[in-house]
Formats: C-alpha cells, structure tokens, sequence
C-alpha cells in the first residue's frame, strides 16, 4: 500500500480508502462479513475509512467505531459526514443555507458522530452535500471554527454533488476547508478541469468517491439488471441510463483485455494516476473485493500514452432530476 500526503491534513492517507457506504443499509449487506472485510482491509494497509451518519442513521458509523476499538494500536483514520437537515440530495441553491446546515445542526451531528465512532475527535468530518451559493452564510463557517477549536474534529471537508465538481470552489476560498469528496472516475473525469489544480494549489486533499461509477465500471451490469425494492441503484441505472452506460462499459473493457488487466483494476489505476488524487473509497463489502482492490496500489502507474487514450471515454453528463 502507498501512502499520500495532503499539506492540509496532519496523517497521510492509504492512497486506497475504504468507502462505508454499502455497509449502512444496502441489500445483502451482513455485518459479519463487513466486519471482516474491514479487517482484512486493516491487514493490507488501509487506514483512511469513509462513512457518514446517513449512511442507516448512523449504523455505518457504528460499524466503524467498532472496527476502531478491534485496531485501537493502529493508526486508523476516520472520515465522516453531517446530513443535510432539509434531507435534499444534492444540496440545491435554492435552499437557504441555515435550512440546510445551521450551526447547532452541524454540532449536533459532530456530537452524535463521536458517539458512534467512540472517539474524543474526528479525524476528517465534512459536509454530506453542498452548493455554493451557500458560502457566505455564518452558521457553517463558525461550527467549522468552533469545532476544530473545541479539539472535536481536526479536519473538515465538503462533499461535492455528483456531476457539479467546480460548485465548491468559493467555498475553497474560505480557507476552512481541508479537503473535498468528489465523484471521479473513468466516466467522470471534469474535476480534473478546475477543481484539481485549485486543490492542489491550496493543499486541500482530494478524496476520489465513486470509482466504479455505482458499479457500472465494475464490468458486472447487463440490460436486465435490477436490484431489490429500495436499492438506491434501481434509481440511478433507470432504464435509460443504464442503456447509455453499458455499451460504454463494453468498450473500456476491451482497452482493459487490450493492456491485460480487469476492468476494475483499470478504473482504480486511471484514478491513482492523477497526482491531485489523495485517496479513492471504493465500496468494498466482501474480503475477495479489499484484497483485489488493494493490491492495485502496488501496480506500476498507467503510461502517459494510455492515460491519454482513456482520456477519450470522459463523459460529461449534464445534472438533471437523475441522482
């Protein structure tokens, strides 16, 4: 495992994190083997672990203070995130700020995270979405001051919404933000654009969500696939994006037979060869899935020449009523 340094943050971060997501309240998820898992993950040398109180009201969050406690001898970071109290994703701008995240909200939530965690600080606790018209606004900007000053967080981030990677730069120039979540993959390479070089301009670390694309660049969907009732991914592969992606997924998978790698394995090394990337959190819920994963951190970084040709899959998919 390589590690990866932010000017912003205190600890390097496990250039591959673990993303908590799945293990908040996704079918088939099973905590024994979460557990595992996130064990496992442990073993091979992540240390940078991703949830957020959202993900089963904090059942995510549990989930990871118990993998803490089980590692207490081990430097382990935990990253976590404050809903949104209108409960809107994405963050919209016509949403007032403090109906969004009002200064006691932030707190409160800060504090209910600590619980679950079964931490004293919080080691990177970030704002679950954001637009940034709000960035003026009193509310956030003094719970940020208040809580890095109290010794509850030592850093704060800010989760950008999916596809709007460039609606977080005003809030950059703050100077209270220490790193930015951002959806960036094989498809979605635009935060390459602005958000990049302003983030590495000003140390602020990058955290890189969603690389397989919800699972699309995992190379496992077909036309008929469908999840149980409930399953945020029957949302997002609706019957026409689903359509759209797939015949793009076809042809990254034969410039993945072509350089002899999988699928998966080409989407995470793509990721890792952009320098501003501090970390990438891949949904992992089973030990076969950490294993795979973390080993690409130890593979060769993708030649110049094919990074530009992966360049030519970027897909700029415009925001819309769609997740």
């Amino acid at each position: 495992m390589r590690y990866r340094q932010a000017a912003r943050l205190s600890d390097p971060l496990s250039e591959i994190g673990y993303g908590m997501w799945g293990m908040g309240g996704w079918t088939g998820s099973d905590d024994a083997e979460s557990a595992q898992a996130l064990d496992r993950a442990v073993e091979l040398g992540c240390t940078f672990f991703d949830t957020a109180w959202a993900y089963g009201d904090g059942y995510s969050e549990r989930l990871l203070g118990a993998l803490l406690r089980r590692h207490a001898g081990t430097k382990l970071i935990a990253a976590s995130k404050v809903p949104p109290k209108n409960r809107q994703w994405p963050g919209r701008a016509s949403a007032r700020a403090d109906d969004v995240f009002p200064y006691d909200h932030i707190v409160g939530y800060t504090d209910a995270t600590l619980k679950n965690l079964g931490v004293e600080t919080i080691d990177l606790q970030q704002l679950h979405v954001w637009d940034d018209s709000w960035t003026g606004a009193d509310g956030w900007r003094q719970a940020v001051a208040d809580l890095k000053q109290a010794g509850k967080i030592r850093a704060f981030g800010i989760s950008v919404n999916r596809w709007e990677p460039n609606n977080v730069l005003r809030a950059l120039d703050t100077d209270l933000v220490d790193a930015v979540q951002v959806v960036y993959n094989l498809f979605d390479q635009s935060a390459q654009d602005r958000l990049f070089p302003e983030c590495q301009r000003r140390g602020v670390a990058i955290i890189a969500r969603v690389p397989f694309d919800e699972g699309s660049l995992t190379g496992t969907l077909h036309g008929g696939s469908r999840w149980p009732p409930g399953d945020w991914r029957n949302i997002y592969f609706s019957p026409r994006h689903l359509a759209e992606t797939l015949p793009r997924v076809e042809r990254l998978s034969r410039e993945a037979e072509t350089l002899g790698m999988a699928l998966p394995e080409l989407a995470l090394r793509f990721i890792l060869s952009h320098p501003a990337v501090t970390t990438t959190i891949p949904g992992m819920r089973r030990s076969r899935h950490v294993e795979a994963n973390l080993a690409v951190s130890d593979r060769d970084r993708i030649d110049p020449a094919v990074l530009a040709r992966l360049a030519a899959h970027r897909w700029d998919r415009v925001p819309d009523d769609r997740p």
